[in-house]
């Protein structure tokens, strides 16, 4: 009768495990986006997080950027023809990677069957994540990816190009008032220095707030800093082959703080709430509403 009960404690708080989900996005390519999730995934395992993170993208995967290849996607898993084994990509320690493009796009059509052996599919992951981070893709049907508006925290990748800076804002824009989305994060990468990182973030909060748009605080930057694209090329982490570049101090930086936005008395909950909730937006969002 122990060994039940404590099998069943065992359930019920693998059930509660709080998670963290956090998305990333941006108005346009080019911003070195996945580049920053794969170096954040590496910071967050060395503070002892699990992290999984979830790729919408086509090209250019996140998978990649370890050297590693994707053989199939999520949607394969939701239709019963390969597990969650098979699916997911071990990608360095405490890092998996979750390809998920073609699942995103069939969301709406999944029939009850399917969504149910996602969720269990899902739940099924070992070790569960600690953190899941998000790479949105900007190319979806509906406008503006569910995978971003499933998350409470959304980080708007913007470089200091004055055409990123319209292009985040816009987006912003289309976001809120195509889904009274009101609260984002902005990221700054390419940045000469942290006051200009800053600076960007303060004009853009400034229109926002002034238009009654939305509410953006600043989550960080990461410097133009040659070490990061040479760290690429070699398929690793730039805190692991250069830890006293500024790329990598950085990239600690926002790790750190990246985990100060959880909140464990309002937490999102575990990876099913986290499903439900995206294949229910699927479900109801429209393509025009973006841009209204």
């Amino acid at each position: 009768m122990r060994g039940d009960q404590a099998a069943g404690l065992r359930r019920l708080f693998a059930t509660r495990r709080s998670v963290q989900f956090v998305s990333f996005v941006a108005g346009s390519v080019g911003l070195g986006r996945s580049t920053l999730l794969a170096n954040l995934a590496t910071c967050l395992v060395r503070r002892g997080k699990e992290v999984l993170l979830i790729d919408e993208n086509v090209d250019d995967d996140l998978a990649a950027f370890f050297g590693r290849q994707a053989s199939c996607d999520l949607l394969d898993a939701a239709n019963g023809r390969r597990t969650i084994a098979d699916v997911l990509v071990d990608v360095a320690p405490g890092v998996r990677v979750l390809p998920v493009a073609r699942l995103v796009r069939q969301l709406a059509r999944l029939v009850r069957g399917e969504q149910e052996r996602l969720i269990e599919c899902l739940r099924a992951m070992t070790p569960p994540a600690d953190v899941v981070l998000i790479d949105a893709s900007l190319d979806h049907p509906l406008g503006f990816s569910p995978l971003g508006l499933a998350t409470r925290e959304t980080v708007i990748v913007v470089s200091t190009n004055g055409q990123s800076i319209t292009e985040a804002y816009a987006l912003i824009k289309r976001v809120s008032l195509g889904y009274a989305r009101r609260s984002f994060r902005v990221l700054v990468t390419k940045a000469r220095t942290a006051d200009e990182a800053q600076a960007i973030h303060a004009n853009m909060a400034r229109l926002t707030h002034s238009r009654r748009i939305a509410q953006i605080e600043y989550a960080g930057y990461v410097p133009n800093d040659e070490h990061l694209r040479l760290a690429a090329q070699l398929c690793q982490p730039v805190s692991a082959l250069f830890p006293e570049s500024p790329a990598a101090k950085a990239q600690h930086s926002l790790a750190k703080s990246l985990l100060g936005w959880h909140n464990d008395d309002d937490a999102s909950g575990g990876m099913d709430d986290f499903v439900q909730q995206l294949v229910h937006l699927s479900q109801r969002i429209e393509p025009i509403a973006i841009y209204a």
